[in-house]
C-alpha cells in the first residue's frame, strides 16, 4: 500500500510540475508580447489556493483537479474590454503573436525535456551492463545467434554501456521493424558482430513487452526459490507452505531459481500443482491450488508468497553512465529529438491501426514508473519527467480543437478562445 501511495504522489507531483511548465510557456510569452493575463491556473475545478498579484492583478490559482491547467487572457469575445486595454486583448494581436503564445506551451515542454536530460547526464545514471540472460527459441534473438551470457557492446556502431542505452537504440528499430547490427562479447572475451532482424516482430511497446518481442531476457542475479513471506489466506498458506521452505520442483519439474517459479505459476491460474519442498532437512510433497488474478488484462496464477532474499547485482555489473558538463548538452538535444520522433511514429502507427491504442502510454506504465523513478534517485526521475514532458508537448500539438494544436489550426478563422492550456 505504501508503494502505491508513493507512486500516486510521485505521479501527481510530476504531472503538476509539467503542467506548470507548459502553462508558464503560454503565460511568459503572452506577458512579453504585451497581452494581459487574467488567470494562471494549475488544475481545474475548485481553487485550493488563490492569489492576485502584479500590476495587471493576475489571478494565480492551484485547483483541486491537477490533471490540466490553463492561462486565461484578456479577450473581447469573452467579455467587455475597456477602450484603453483593447490593444492588450488576445484577439487584437497579429497572427504571429497569437501563434507564438499558443505554441509556447508545447515549446516549454520540449525545453524542459532538454534541461532534464542535461541534468540527468551531468549527474549520471547508475545502470547495469547489457548482459543477455535466457534466450527463447524461435525468436529474433535466437535466430540471430545470440547466446546467454553475451554482453551487448554496441548497436549500429553506438556503444551501449548500460541497458538504458541499449533499449533507447532498440525501440526505434522495433517500431520501424528494422534490422540491428550488434557487436556482442562472449564470456570468453571474444567479440562478434550479429544481425538482429526485427522485420517480423510486433511493434507494440506496452509495458513489459519489449523483451518478449525480442525473445531474450536481461541477465539477473540468481534468487533461490526459498519462501520469505506467506500472504494470509492465500493458496500458499492454505496448502501449508511456511517461511524458509525451499521449492525444489513443481509437477516433477526442477525449479532452480525464483524467476522460473514465478513464470510457471503465472502460466497456470486456477490449477492444482504438486510441489516438492525442502523444510529444514526433510523433503515432502504438498498440493497447492493456484488463485487467479488479472494483471494488465491477462489472467495469471498466483500462490501468495514472496522470496526470502533479493538478488544483488555484483559491482562489476554496475556502470555510472554520465557525460561532461558541455557534452551533456549535445546528448540532451539528441535524446529529446529521438524521443520526439519516436512519439510521433507511435501516434502515426496508432492512427493507421498498426499498433494498439494502449501504446499511447508509451513503453511504461506512467504512474508506476513515476514511483520507481523517484525512488531510484534524481537522475532517474529526471529521465521520467523528460519522457512525459515530450509526450505532453507532442500530444498538445495535435490538431484537436481543445488542444494547442487545434488553436494553432483554427485561431486565424476566429474559432480560438482567449485561453491556452490542456
Amino acid at each position: 500500500m505504501t508503494e502505491v501511495l508513493f507512486s500516486i504522489l510521485a505521479f501527481l507531483v510530476a504531472i503538476s510540475v509539467l503542467i506548470a511548465i507548459h502553462e508558464f510557456g503560454h503565460f511568459w510569452v503572452a506577458k512579453k508580447l504585451g497581452v494581459k493575463v487574467l488567470r494562471y491556473s494549475i488544475g481545474f475545478g475548485k481553487p485550493l489556493w488563490k492569489k492576485t498579484a502584479g500590476a495587471d492583478k493576475t489571478e494565480y490559482v492551484v485547483a483541486s483537479l491537477p490533471l490540466g491547467g490553463y492561462v486565461k487572457m484578456l479577450d473581447e469575445r469573452e467579455g467587455t474590454v475597456s477602450e484603453e486595454e483593447k490593444h492588450r486583448a488576445f484577439n487584437r494581436q497579429s497572427v504571429g503573436k497569437r501563434f507564438a503564445i499558443v505554441f509556447a506551451g508545447p515549446a516549454f515542454n520540449f525545453l524542459f525535456a532538454i534541461l532534464a536530460y542535461w541534468l540527468m547526464f551531468v549527474i549520471g545514471v547508475t545502470g547495469i551492463k547489457p548482459v543477455i540472460g535466457e534466450i527463447e527459441p524461435n525468436t529474433p534473438a535466437a535466430l540471430a545467434g545470440l547466446v546467454s551470457g553475451q554482453e551487448i557492446v554496441a548497436i549500429n556502431n553506438k556503444p551501449t554501456p548500460i541497458w538504458d542505452v541499449a533499449i533507447q537504440t532498440i525501440i526505434p528499430a522495433l517500431v520501424d521493424r528494422q534490422a540491428l547490427e550488434m557487436e556482442v562479447k562472449g564470456v570468453d572475451g571474444y567479440s562478434q558482430n550479429i544481425t538482429l532482424d526485427l522485420s517480423n516482430t510486433d511493434s507494440d511497446l506496452e509495458p513489459g513487452e519489449l523483451f518478449v518481442a525480442l525473445g531474450l531476457k536481461p541477465w539477473r542475479p540468481l534468487i533461490k526459490p526459498v519462501v520469505g513471506t506467506v500472504v494470509a489466506d492465500s493458496p500458499a498458506q492454505q496448502a501449508g507452505l511456511q517461511t524458509g521452505d525451499e521449492i525444489l520442483a513443481i509437477d516433477n519439474i526442477t525449479i532452480g531459481e525464483w524467476g522460473k517459479l514465478v513464470e510457471y505459476v503465472a502460466a497456470r491460474p486456477d490449477t492444482d500443482l504438486s510441489l516438492k519442498i525442502k523444510r529444514q532437512d526433510t523433503e515432502k510433497l504438498i498440493t497447492l491450488h493456484t488463485a487467479s488474478t488479472i494483471v494488465k488484462g491477462k489472467t495469471i496464477g498466483r500462490m501468495g508468497i514472496g522470496p526470502k532474499e533479493v538478488g544483488q547485482y555484483p559491482d562489476e555489473m554496475k556502470i555510472l553512465y554520465r557525460y561532461s558538463f558541455f557534452n551533456s548538452v549535445t546528448q540532451a538535444l539528441g535524446q529529446t529529438w529521438n524521443n520526439t520522433l519516436l512519439t510521433l511514429k507511435m501516434i502515426g502507427k496508432i492512427l493507421v491501426g498498426d499498433v494498439s491504442v494502449k501504446n499511447l502510454s508509451g513503453p511504461i506504465n506512467i504512474a508506476v514508473y513515476a514511483g520507481y523513478s523517484a525512488s531510484a534517485g534524481l537522475a532517474r526521475f529526471m529521465d521520467f519527467l523528460a519522457i512525459v514532458s515530450i509526450s505532453l508537448g507532442v500530444l498538445n500539438l495535435l490538431p484537436i480543437p481543445i488542444l494547442d494544436g487545434g488553436h494553432l489550426m483554427y485561431y486565424w478563422r476566429g474559432n480560438n478562445q482567449g485561453q491556452a492550456g490542456f
